[in-house]
């Protein structure tokens, strides 16, 4: 039996990482998490140690891009601004919860209900 491709979706951070030659990364791909994704980083030190860790390694185990970024790491995804690092954890909560990065809306003029596909923040 082969396991199915884990799926893969592509965003654009709102603000970026800046890297230590100045060259501004927006543009990544997160995948979908597997079990062992959210069960690895409990055995780290890091996250005994302060609970709040956790994100930075479980984002760290599911962003596959950011850039020409080679190895994303929690230490890089420490320094990314705070709304970056609140839109990557809304990501992983709406493509592991639903499968998708589509928005539930309801129109304020007809009032039916429709999903969305979501553009990336700064992108139109």
């Amino acid at each position: 039996m082969v396991a199915p491709a884990i799926a893969e979706f592509p965003f654009t951070l709102p603000l970026g990482f800046r890297d230590a030659e100045g060259v501004l990364h927006r543009d990544g791909v997160m995948r979908m998490s597997t079990a062992f994704d959210e069960i690895a980083p409990l055995k780290d030190a890091r996250v005994q140690s302060n609970p709040g860790y956790l994100v930075l390694i479980l984002l760290s185990r599911v962003v596959t891009r950011l850039g020409t970024v080679e190895h994303i790491n929690p230490k890089l995804l420490e320094s990314l601004l705070s709304g970056d690092l609140m839109f990557l954890q809304d990501l992983y909560r709406r493509i592991n919860e639903t499968g998708h990065s589509r928005l539930a809306v309801t129109c304020p003029h007809c009032k039916g209900d429709f999903e969305v596909e979501t553009s990336p923040v700064g992108e139109s």
